[in-house]
């Protein structure tokens, strides 16, 4: 986790550098597991495919995530992000013998009072398709 960064050291375009996070079919198989979330398209690939999906393809949800995580290893704080969102624009497909890269990146984007900011997320899978848009975290800062 990194160090607690503090709201006075960062300013309006402060940029948080690029993170990757390799997905894997056993990382999908994991967050099946603890999310409950078992449907075919992410684990079957004659499935998967069979309805023109490139392959299985990583939960949105998980996909989320990722971001939720590089957020919160920025903050230094599970409990600074105090808002989260995102919209999904793209798939990450997950081939079974070389799996994905997500690429996390981040800019601070705004400056609130008591602390907080708004930062906005870049996220893309190792093809350079972008799988999330819209994606902004508010986080209170030290």
């Amino acid at each position: 986790m990194a160090a607690t960064v503090k709201y006075d050291e960062v300013e309006v375009g402060t940029e948080i550098p690029a993170r990757s996070f390799p997905v894997k079919r056993l990382n999908l198989v994991m967050y099946a597991g603890a999310s409950g979330d078992f449907n075919i398209i992410h684990w079957d690939e004659k499935f998967a495919t069979s309805v023109g999906l490139p392959d299985v393809i990583a939960h949105g949800m998980f996909t989320m995530a990722q971001g939720g995580r590089f957020v919160t290893d920025w903050a230094g704080d599970p409990g600074a992000v105090l808002d989260y969102g995102v919209r999904f624009t793209g798939m990450v497909p997950v081939p079974h013998d070389t799996g994905n890269v997500i690429e996390i990146s981040g800019v601070v984007e705004e400056k609130l009072e008591d602390g907080k900011v708004v930062v906005g997320l870049t996220a893309r899978e190792s093809g350079g398709q972008k799988v999330l848009g819209q994606a902004k975290a508010v986080v209170r800062l030290a």
